[in-house]
């Protein structure tokens, strides 16, 4: 199964190598040197890596297939995708591949059914559930403990502590932020 796990940054020298956006909690295992990765742009082509390194907190990444800054340039905003078996799982119980949370019903603290996650989102700061209400609508949900006190593969469910305007938007409490309004 193919998973991405980075998206290709701007050129960095004249060597061909590139800065990495990773979206893996495993980079060295992924980006390891002869590792082969996907690009999902159409057609797909695979890049060789041919080394990897950690510079200034960032990763750089040089690929066979761009020997110089002109090709690595041609390889801006790529996103990449390796080959994982399908019943592999991070080395750390508190950590889930995206494939295995999509699909998974949410269930409240208060045993309601609050619809089905249908994306996670990975943003700088942290990621989000994308969950499908049984309405129709998708809300986003911060995949923090205190909201997601627990995700059971096992049984297909997620559990969601909700809050004021988590699940249902509307009901939502609003607070002015101007001490002055109204």
């Amino acid at each position: 199964m193919l998973v991405t796990v980075g998206r290709i940054g701007r050129a960095h020298g004249i060597k061909g190598e590139v800065g990495m956006i990773v979206r893996t909690d495993e980079p060295d295992l992924r980006f390891a040197d002869g590792a082969v990765l996907m690009t999902e742009d159409k057609p797909a082509r695979a890049l060789t890596v041919e080394s990897s390194r950690w510079h200034s907190g960032r990763l750089l990444v040089k690929f066979v297939e761009a020997p110089d800054r002109t090709a690595a340039e041609n390889l801006r905003n790529l996103a990449v995708q390796a080959e994982i078996a399908e019943d592999e799982r991070p080395e750390d119980p508190e950590e889930y591949y995206d494939r295995e949370l999509i699909g998974l019903a949410v269930r409240t603290t208060d045993g309601e059914q609050a619809g089905e996650v249908i994306d996670v989102v990975h943003l700088p700061s942290q990621d989000l559930l994308e969950i499908r209400r049984p309405a129709g609508n998708a809300v986003l949900v911060p995949l923090v403990e205190e909201l997601v006190p627990e995700i059971d593969l096992g049984a297909g469910f997620v559990l969601v502590a909700d809050r004021p305007g988590l699940l249902d938007p509307e009901g939502a409490e609003v607070v002015p932020t101007d001490p002055d309004a109204g």
